[in-house]
């Protein structure tokens, strides 16, 4: 292939990913304009693509003290997530280590347990937990929404990183144990370090399901002060009819976290996952 052929087939390539792009960016654009419009605006027809009169009202009710205060929301948010992303971890890198290593009886029905539940709806899950948590005394506080979070991350993170703990060559851990490692101290300091892409992206999608969860924010935390954001933007919905503008503004400052973490995290959940997917 000549190198003007190449070029050009770059340039191509190079135009159908940025049409691709804005595709895909386009509801993202339409959200943005759309919190900044009027509600007369917003249901003009044709539609308009860009903001005739500016309306930053929709963000100015988000820093305001009332029930949908954004910066409470996003406190509420961030601690239900990182104590999900936690308890996700914490549990999931022995469990998955143990699981690799190990060969012991009703290993195979564990794994296919683990499977089953990210397959399970949340509607199927939300009575005997709402009754779990009502007798432990967590209905209505973060460590319920914490916990039932956990649930989606552990199986997950578990089906991940046994992946990597399985690729890892036993003569490390041997080579270990000649040296005077005992079995906990190889652990932490050889098995977790060589196995840290697939944590991070644990952690990562850990806290990403936590941070987006809806139905067990709703569910088991009933003072609107505890509540995520996501239960926030339901709310806000309820409370003042469909003013989209406002509905828009919050889903817009929602998802900027989320944004900013594949932004400067891209680097280690690109390569978490495809040396995961290639080790398994």
């Amino acid at each position: 292939m000549s190198a003007e052929l190449k070029k050009r087939n770059n340039v191509l390539l190079c135009i159908l990913s940025v049409g691709v792009l804005c595709i895909l960016l386009f509801p993202v654009f339409w959200t943005f304009i759309t919190s900044l419009k009027t509600e007369q605006e917003i249901f003009q027809n044709p539609p308009t693509f860009y903001p005739h009169v500016l309306n930053t009202k929709s963000y100015a009710a988000q820093v305001e003290t009332g029930d949908f205060n954004m910066f409470r929301s996003f406190l509420n948010s961030f601690i239900i997530s990182l104590g999900a992303m936690v308890i996700a971890v914490l549990l999931a890198v022995p469990a998955s280590y143990a699981i690799a290593r190990y060969k012991f009886k009703g290993r195979n029905g564990m794994l296919l347990c683990f499977l089953v539940t990210q397959m399970l709806p949340v509607s199927v899950l939300l009575t005997p937990m709402f009754i779990m948590f009502k007798n432990m005394h967590l209905y209505n506080t973060w460590g319920a929404s914490i916990l039932s979070d956990a649930t989606i991350g552990i199986p997950f993170s578990i089906l991940i990183l046994k992946n990597y703990f399985a690729s890892i060559p036993k003569d490390l851990e041997e080579a270990a144990w000649v040296d005077g490692c005992n079995k906990f101290k190889t652990f932490i300091q050889i098995l977790v370090p060589i196995a840290k892409p697939g944590i991070i992206v644990c952690a990562i999608f850990s806290f990403l399901y936590a941070w987006g969860d809806l139905a067990y924010g709703m569910t088991f935390i009933l003072d609107q002060q505890k509540r995520p954001i996501t239960a926030g933007i339901f709310n806000f919905m309820g409370q003042y009819g469909t003013r989209w503008s406002y509905l828009t503004a919050f889903a817009i400052v929602t998802i900027i976290p989320v944004s900013l973490i594949f932004i400067f995290m891209q680097k280690y959940i690109i390569a978490g996952m495809t040396s995961g997917a290639v080790k398994g």
